[in-house]
């Protein structure tokens, strides 16, 4: 993960003890190891929500081919030019 090598580490220590002293360190270490248990345990609470979510999706529903029924090809009157005939008055027809 960060590639620190056992000198590294060994250097990392022996700094710490000079700067916090021997008897804070190991109440030090104890804080640090709560803390990343408790990240750990929180960054894998959000990994499973967010797969349970992920998994609940529903799938996108295709969209629906466009329609050539007469009522899509209207002149905006609502109907087709071959209905139109059908269904306009006759202008000197008497009933």
């Amino acid at each position: 993960m960060f590639n620190i090598g056992p000198e590294e580490i060994i250097l990392i220590l022996v700094i710490a003890l000079i700067v916090f002293g021997p008897k804070r360190l190991p109440e030090i270490g104890r804080t640090v190891g709560k803390s990343l248990r408790e990240f750990r345990r929180a960054s894998e609470d959000i990994r499973q929500e967010l797969s349970l979510h992920l998994d609940d999706e529903p799938e996108t529903a295709t969209p629906a081919p466009p329609s050539t029924s007469p009522a899509a090809t209207t002149n905006g009157d609502g109907l087709a030019p071959e209905d139109r005939s059908a269904h306009a008055p006759d202008s000197g027809a008497v009933p």
